[in-house]
C-alpha cells in the first residue's frame, strides 16, 4: 500500500509518500486549521501516488478521533472529516505516539519528545499508549512547565537540563521501559542520559507513520 504520511507541528507540517526520496515541508503557525491544511498537502504531494494517508496530530486523539483543538494552532481540528477531504482512508494517531512506533525496535520503548512541550507515549508489541505525561505534577508545577522551551529560555540551560534528568529519571521509574528514546528538537541539547536511553529522530514519525498501515495496531 501507498501511504502519504502527514506530521503536524506548530511551525511546520512534513509530508512524505511511500517511494519519495524527501519530506516536503510546509509552515503552519499559530492559527493553522484543517481548511487550510487540506490543500496545501494536496497540491505538494499532487505528483505522488498513495492510496491511504496517515496523520500525526500534536494533541489528544481518542478511538482516532481528535478531541481537542491543539492550544498552539487555530481551531476547527475536533471533528474534522479528513477521508472527505482528502478522499483517501485516513488514520489518525498522537505526534508523539507516531514518532514513537517509528523508534520502535521491540520490548518495552518509552518515547519523551522533548519540545514546546513534553510529548510522551509508549509501544510494546502491538499496542501503541499515547500518554500526556507532561501534565502529571512536578515540583510546583508539570513536568511540561519545567522541560519545555519556555522553562528553557526563562531559567537557562543548565537548571533545564537538570529538570529533563530528573523528568526522564522519574519515568524510567514508573514505567520500567526496556528501552527510552529521546525525541523532539531539543533532546539534541543533553550531553548524558541513563544507558538505556537512545536519541531519535523526527523522520521517525514518518516512519511510523508508514507502520500503522502494516498491521492492525492498537491505539
Amino acid at each position: 500500500m501507498k501511504v502519504l504520511v502527514i506530521d503536524i507541528g506548530g511551525s511546520n507540517i512534513k509530508i512524505l509518500a511511500t517511494g519519495q526520496p524527501e519530506r516536503i515541508k510546509i509552515p503552519s503557525g499559530g492559527d493553522f486549521t484543517p481548511e487550510q491544511l487540506v490543500p496545501l498537502v494536496i497540491e505538494n504531494a499532487k505528483d505522488w501516488e498513495y492510496e491511504a494517508i496517515s496523520i500525526g496530530f500534536p494533541g489528544v486523539v481518542k478511538g482516532g478521533k481528535i478531541v481537542a483543538d491543539p492550544v498552539n494552532m487555530g481551531a476547527g481540528w475536533k471533528g474534522f472529516d479528513f477521508e472527505k477531504a482528502f478522499g483517501r482512508p485516513v488514520k489518525i494517531i498522537n505526534d508523539a505516539a507516531m514518532q514513537a512506533l517509528g523508534s520502535y525496535e521491540g520490548g518495552k520503548l518509552l518515547f519523551m519528545g522533548f519540545g514546546t512541550g513534553l510529548g510522551t507515549a509508549m509501544v510494546f508489541e502491538d499496542l501503541i499508549l499515547p500518554m500526556e505525561g507532561g501534565h502529571l505534577p512536578f515540583k510546583q508545577g508539570t513536568f511540561e512547565t519545567h522541560v519545555g522551551n519556555a522553562a528553557m529560555e526563562k531559567f537557562g540551560k543548565p537548571k533545564w537540563k537538570n529538570w529533563v534528568s530528573q523528568a526522564i529519571a522519574h519515568f524510567n521509574h514508573c514505567f520500567q521501559p526496556d528501552q527510552i528514546v529521546l525525541g523532539g528538537g531539543n533532546s539534541k541539547l543533553l550531553d548524558t542520559f541513563p544507558s538505556n536511553c537512545r536519541l531519535g529522530s523526527n523522520k521517525n514519525a514518518i516512519t511510523g507513520g508508514f507502520r500503522l498501515w502494516e498491521k492492525p495496531y492498537k491505539y
